[in-house]
C-alpha cells in the first residue's frame, strides 16, 4: 500500500531531485487541506513507484513554505528532478492532480 511521504528540511532535496514528485503545503487547521487528505492518500497509492506523493506541514516547516513562496495553503507544487515545473493553490479534483502527474511522467 502506498503512502504519501512526509518532508522536513532534511529528506526534502534527497526525494525530489529526481523523477516527478507532487508536494502539498497543509496544515491541520486549514479545512481545504483536510479535504484534500484522502485524496493525496489515493494519489500516493496510485503512483507508487511512478512519482513521490509528498506533504510539508507549512506550520512544523515554515522554512519550506518560505523557500517556495507558499502564501495559501493548500499549495501543490509539481517538481521534476528538482525542479518546479507547475503548481496548484487550493482544493481541486483527484483527477485534477492525476492529470498534471500523468503529464510529466
Amino acid at each position: 500500500m502506498g503512502k504519501y511521504i512526509e518532508f522536513t528540511q532534511d529528506n526534502f532535496e534527497a526525494t525530489v531531485k529526481e523523477g516527478i514528485s507532487m508536494v502539498d503545503f497543509w496544515a491541520p487547521w486549514c479545512g481545504p487541506c483536510r479535504m484534500l487528505a484522502p485524496v493525496i492518500d489515493e494519489l500516493a497509492e496510485e503512483f507508487e513507484g511512478k512519482a513521490n506523493i509528498c506533504k510539508v506541514n507549512s506550520d512544523e516547516e515554515q522554512d519550506l513554505a518560505v523557500k517556495f513562496g507558499v502564501r495559501s495553503i493548500p499549495t501543490i507544487l509539481f517538481m521534476k528532478d528538482g525542479e518546479v515545473v507547475d503548481q496548484m493553490v487550493g482544493a481541486a479534483s483527484k483527477q485534477a492532480f492525476a492529470d498534471k502527474i500523468n503529464n510529466l511522467l
